[in-house]
């Protein structure tokens, strides 16, 4: 039988198996790797947050509407009764739950507009060259690091009706006996001169933040046109700023909704705990806690913060028909 020879310097085909196999295997796996980590890695970076989010924010939303639906009491947590929605029913019933409806809007009004009329007031002037602008940055944001509890003593001093600093102030303009906690106007507006003292300088950092953005092209434009610092403010900040003011005033009244510690420590102890006297500055936040804590109806307290979540809905909807109408007229 005849063999036949390769030819010299002919090269000979790697036999099947070989390292040309192998390497050619390397290579698909390692695209196929590269394919799957291209697509999967996105997700396993924002999967932490979802993670989050679920453990601490949409199971205790979805056990909150849970127990709502239940008859639940603090002195027996594991024992609960099928109601519907009936706990619903009794706080839309309670008188008090709208009062404390009207007092957390009454008092998120007052406080949300001057503040952030202020806001937009200060950060226009830190907005300028000013000597030692850290400084007044720090300056204005110092009372929003303050604690809550610690703000709310300080003004609940400040608010005494018996030696109180302002009523001592007032006096020579025979405003010295105001009883601020008592009264219904004066309670509510003393509890937004706290919220107004604390969020002011947050909310003017915002607007600074937002105003740097804006193209330096068109003031100068402006300028050229011969509009004035406060034609340019009204026409090329004001506008520019639209969807910043929106989500200030969003932030601004879902903290309204949250309003707890300032009323609970206006007057202190059994007072503060239910919203004056009369009821005259209870808010959601405390009604809610009254019901939780105090009298120990959690399936009646979990109805109220799903009361809560839907008036915060319902506020968002109408900040977004009201925002969309603005961005329309503007257009």
């Amino acid at each position: 039988m005849a063999t036949t020879t390769p030819a010299r310097g002919a090269s000979t085909p790697p036999p099947p198996g070989g390292p040309r196999t192998a390497y050619k295997e390397r290579s698909a796996w390692r695209s196929r790797l590269w394919r799957f980590d291209d697509k999967a890695s996105p997700y396993a970076y924002i999967a932490p947050f979802f993670l989050i989010f679920g453990a601490f924010g949409l199971y205790p939303l979805l056990y909150t509407g849970w127990i709502a639906l239940h008859r639940v009491e603090m002195t027996s947590l594991d024992q609960s009764e099928w109601v519907g929605l009936d706990n619903f029913s009794t706080i839309l019933q309670d008188s008090e739950f709208w009062t404390a409806v009207s007092n957390t809007f009454i008092i998120g009004v007052i406080s949300t507009v001057p503040q952030l009329l202020v806001a937009l007031g200060l950060a226009h002037l830190l907005n300028y060259k000013l000597r030692a602008s850290t400084f007044w940055r720090t300056i204005i944001l110092t009372p929003y690091a303050t604690s809550v509890a610690t703000a709310a003593l300080v003004f609940a001093l400040v608010f005494r009706a018996d030696g109180g600093l302002l009523n001592w102030v007032l006096e020579p303009f025979g405003g010295g006996d105001i009883d601020w906690g008592n009264g219904h106007w004066t309670s509510k507006i003393a509890i937004s001169i706290i919220v107004i003292w604390r969020w002011t300088g947050y909310n003017a950092l915002i607007y600074l933040a937002a105003m740097q953005a804006v193209p330096s092209d068109l003031y100068e434009a402006a300028s050229i046109d011969g509009a004035s610092r406060w034609q340019q403010f009204r026409k090329v900040t004001i506008p520019s700023l639209r969807p910043t003011i929106l989500f200030t005033i969003v932030i601004s009244t879902i903290g309204s909704m949250q309003l707890f510690g300032e009323p609970l420590l206006l007057q202190g102890g059994t007072l503060g705990s239910i919203g004056g006297s009369e009821h005259q500055y209870e808010t959601l936040s405390i009604y809610l806690y009254n019901y939780g804590w105090k009298l120990g109806h959690l399936g009646l307290s979990a109805a109220v913060a799903w009361g809560m979540l839907v008036l915060l809905l319902l506020i968002a909807l109408i900040n977004w028909i009201v925002g969309r109408y603005v961005r329309k007229s503007a257009a």
